[in-house]
């Protein structure tokens, strides 16, 4: 298995429609990429700090794929534009991708 994550990090005002990541863009993700081995796409939503601090993370999904192969060929598929092109339909904010590793 395979892990990525996309994270939306910004001031905690910034435009981010959490109702349309979770029942459009998430199932969106799935139906393009699961074919291609995306095993699961979960969203979470930090928690904001209320230490005074202003920025953030404000949703980060956790994609697990059945192998680096998957996650690879994921990316580079010309789907791949659809699910981006889907971004701005919930938020303005630049997602970073990045993939986890074990300990």
């Amino acid at each position: 298995m395979t892990t990525m994550y996309v994270t939306y990090t910004a001031d905690y005002t910034a435009w981010f429609d959490r109702d349309y990541y979770v029942a459009h863009h998430i199932p969106l993700v799935m139906k393009i990429w699961q074919p291609m081995g995306l095993k699961s796409a979960t969203a979470f939503f930090p928690s904001r700090s209320t230490g005074g601090g202003t920025q953030g993370s404000v949703a980060i999904c956790e994609c697990i794929f059945d192998s680096e192969a998957a996650l690879h060929a994921a990316l580079a598929s010309p789907e791949a534009g659809t699910i981006m092109a889907d971004v701005d339909k919930f938020t303005k904010i630049k997602p970073a991708l990045s993939r986890g590793q074990s300990i």
